[in-house]
């Protein structure tokens, strides 16, 4: 089960969003301000950090700082009544993975968190065998019959999501909200196009191929 910390100084607000996310299966808990939410990580594992930006002693700004400084990289989501270009800007720069602005639709909070989650999960495993092909995070390589290719960074991650669950059918949005992201301009024609040049790339792999799961989506299968 993942774990979330919540940073939010209004306890209605904290109390909701912990009450969403646990029914979604998550296991949550809930800090004040920046300052407590350090703390609670320093003592504790957590998957992924929900943030406000304006609260007491600490701000959001100055705890996604801390963490980035401290070459931690926990996935953070800014939740804030703060909408202008640039506080969203600013907390980015901070180093923030995504921005919501309130008032906020929680079920879209479930999604962003659930896609956030995915892609820090894909990013932390690093490296991947299926067959005789090994797939390398780290630098974006993929080695097979001993020859070495280095793929652009949203075909690799494509290939590595798929291949990590073979057999499993995904379908093109949930590949846009893992790879693009959720709020990617991109529509999912995209995803066919990175298919196609992966298919090229790998078309006399022995150790997979990649499946079109027709009106659907596709998937990875090991041959």
């Amino acid at each position: 089960m993942f774990k979330i910390l919540i940073a939010e100084d209004d306890r209605e607000l904290r109390g909701l969003f912990s009450h969403v996310l646990t029914k979604n299966g998550y296991a949550v808990v809930g800090v004040s301000n920046g300052r407590e939410a350090l703390e609670a990580l320093d003592s504790d594992y957590y998957d992924m950090v929900i943030s406000d930006i304006m609260m007491p002693v600490m701000d959001g700004y100055e705890l996604v700082s801390s963490l980035r400084d401290a070459d931690r990289h926990i996935p953070v989501m800014m939740i804030t009544a703060k909408d202008a270009f640039d506080d969203m800007r600013l907390g980015f720069i901070s180093g923030t993975d995504d921005y919501m602005v309130k008032p906020i639709n929680v079920n879209e909070m479930v999604l962003r968190v659930g896609a956030l989650l995915r892609r820090a999960q894909m990013i932390n495993e690093r490296r991947l065998t299926i067959g005789g092909t090994v797939l390398e995070c780290d630098s974006l390589t993929v080695i097979a019959g001993g020859e070495s290719s280095v793929l652009p960074q949203k075909e690799f991650m494509l290939l590595y999501k798929m291949a990590s669950f073979p057999g499993r059918i995904f379908t093109r949005q949930q590949l846009m909200d893992d790879i693009w992201g959720y709020e990617s301009d991109s529509d999912t024609h995209t995803v066919d196009v990175h298919i196609g040049r992966l298919r090229e790339r790998f078309r006399d792999n022995p150790d997979f191929k990649i499946v079109t799961m027709r009106g659907v989506g596709y998937k990875v299968v090991k041959t």
